[in-house]
């Protein structure tokens, strides 16, 4: 059992937001260590139903005497200093704790935090790695950025020392944690709303790789210059990199193929000998990056190869990673992925390639105004690798369009580029125009991550 001492205090726990992705976790988790958890949220939904589940109390919309009766209030960054539970823990005095600085709390009671970070990947490595965990016996608890299947959730709360956890650098919250072991895949342009400049983001990882233990682990992508340069700041001694391109590279991939739909297989070497063979049923040679991180780890971590084998060979992705709907009418297969970064966008276009299909289809809803104007030449150029675009409104996620940009912008300079886009708002229409012009064998993905999601179902049904 974990050390909970630095928690003891609080017996009783009020979460504001609790069906969120990170705040469902560390309920369960409160839950299993005894404490009294409450929690409410804007809005019914599984997470919600899986913590009814679990005997916690969950009211949808505001509960102030489940606040009145709390020891501390924990709420996620969504939630407004003037949220009525908020206003009533002021009130009353009670304490209140950000999502981020109480998971740093949780990840101090465990002697060993494994801590899965960088721009892109971080939710399919850390399914991966918790997967090759489970099957080698390690009984891990785990916090997922998405739904998992074979945990049947976002999160599972095991009684081993390992804790699983993604570590997001958005508002530098991955630097509240006490991390043993830290993953990093790759830095690229992102989150510019807060960072503002490229220097910023690396600066923050770089902080964030101080914080690890001498006798802490570090694994990097060796294909990143940026990553690479993280070792000059680090403690810890043990330090791996992997990679595809650079041989010099402690773990790296050789002999990649692909089969019809598109899932890799490939030989890995350590330090130039020959350590194992993969096969993947996710596609696209980014997993192989990411499957190489996961081994780097598990092997730091003395995990079996067989255990990684069959692992990384069951796992078929995290929910909304180029995650299969269904057919529209026997003839056109429709996918759904969370892409909404231009590397991602092409990341996903390239497992695409892979694949045996007619035309492409993309049906693409930026998110955030700041990311779209900030990198809105990058997403025209990486959009007009597929054969049909399609682009619907801006998600706003938390802003206020401030920026002066909106989806007609993106169409336009895909125009000028010499693509045809569409620009068509309403879900309705969409999914009608695309259901009269799909043809046999086409592919259609959906990207982004907002309610895009919706659009799979409905060309389905």
């Amino acid at each position: 059992m974990p050390n909970i001492d630095n928690i003891r205090k609080y017996k009783n726990i009020h979460m504001i937001g609790i069906g969120g992705v990170s705040m469902s976790g560390i309920a369960a988790i409160l839950k299993n260590w005894g404490f009294n958890i409450t929690g409410s949220d804007a809005s019914y939904s599984e997470s919600v139903q899986n913590l009814l589940d679990c005997g916690i109390n969950v009211s949808i919309g505001h509960n102030l005497e489940d606040v009145a009766n709390s020891d501390v209030v924990v709420y996620s960054a969504a939630i407004k200093k003037d949220d009525p539970e908020m206003l009533e823990a002021k009130r009353l005095n009670i304490k209140t704790i950000e999502r981020a600085d109480f998971l740093g709390e949780l990840t101090r009671c465990y002697k060993d935090t494994i801590c899965i970070s960088g721009t892109h990947g971080k939710t399919t490595t850390t399914s991966m790695i918790s997967l090759c965990f489970l099957e080698d016996k390690q009984d891990p608890s785990i916090q997922v950025g998405a739904f998992l299947k074979p945990i049947n959730g976002n999160y599972l709360v095991g009684n081993s020392e390992h804790f699983i956890i993604e570590a997001c650098e958005y508002v530098e919250s991955f630097l509240k944690f006490s991390p043993k072991a830290q993953v990093i895949l790759n830095i690229d342009n992102d989150h510019l709303d807060y960072f503002k400049t490229f220097d910023n983001i690396k600066n923050a990882f770089i902080k964030y790789v101080k914080l690890l233990p001498e006798d802490g682990i570090l694994v990097i992508n060796g294909d990143d210059s940026n990553c690479l340069d993280l070792t000059k700041y680090t403690n810890a001694k043990n330090v791996l990199s992997y990679g595809i391109k650079n041989k010099k590279a402690n773990f790296f991939a050789d002999n990649i193929t692909f089969d019809n739909d598109g899932f890799p297989e490939f030989d890995v070497y350590f330090n130039n000998s020959f350590y194992l063979h993969i096969k993947l049923s996710i596609p696209g040679i980014h997993n192989v990056l990411n499957s190489l991180a996961c081994i780097s780890l598990c092997h730091e971590y003395n995990i079996k190869k067989e255990s990684i084998k069959n692992a990384l060979l069951k796992f078929t992705g995290a929910h909304r990673r180029f995650e299969f709907k269904g057919k529209i009418e026997n003839k056109a297969s429709v996918y759904d992925d969370y892409a909404h970064h231009p590397t991602e966008i092409l990341a996903t276009y390239k497992s695409l390639t892979n694949k045996k299909y007619n035309k492409s289809w993309v049906i693409f809803q930026p998110h955030t105004y700041s990311r779209t104007k900030n990198l809105l030449d990058d997403f025209a150029n990486v959009l007009l690798n597929f054969d049909n675009i399609i682009i619907l409104d801006v998600y706003a996620a938390r802003e206020k369009n401030t920026y002066g940009i909106t989806s007609k912008d993106l169409v336009e300079k895909i125009k000028n580029l010499g693509k045809d886009a569409k620009y068509i708002p309403d879900f309705n229409d969409c999914v009608s125009f695309v259901k009269s012009n799909v043809q046999k064998d086409d592919i259609v993905i959906t990207l982004g991550a907002g309610t895009v999601t919706e659009i799979g179902p409905m060309l389905i049904n």
